[in-house]
């Protein structure tokens, strides 16, 4: 007897807990979801650069020697291909 009334209070309990979590799951993924859009949108607007105005260039960095490689430098290796 005692067994049986343990059995449904369990499978009563197990089912109202599976209903709960149904319910109450989905709304905490979606304000997770929420508030992690909204931080993305506020490190978006802060890292949006300024468009500078059409027309005008800005040059940030001038590199004072810049070395080439002259053309006798380096190996030319010939290759046959083997069928």
């Amino acid at each position: 007897m005692y067994f049986i009334r343990f059995l449904l209070i369990a499978i009563l309990v197990l089912y109202i807990i599976r209903s709960l979590v149904r319910i109450l799951l989905p709304m905490l993924f979606q304000s997770l979801v929420n508030k992690a859009q909204q931080q993305g949108q506020q490190q978006q607007q802060y890292r949006r650069p300024q468009n500078p105005p059409e027309g005008k260039v800005k040059v940030d960095y001038i590199p004072q020697n810049k070395q080439q490689v002259p053309d006798s430098e380096g190996d030319f290796v010939d290759f046959e291909e083997i069928k």
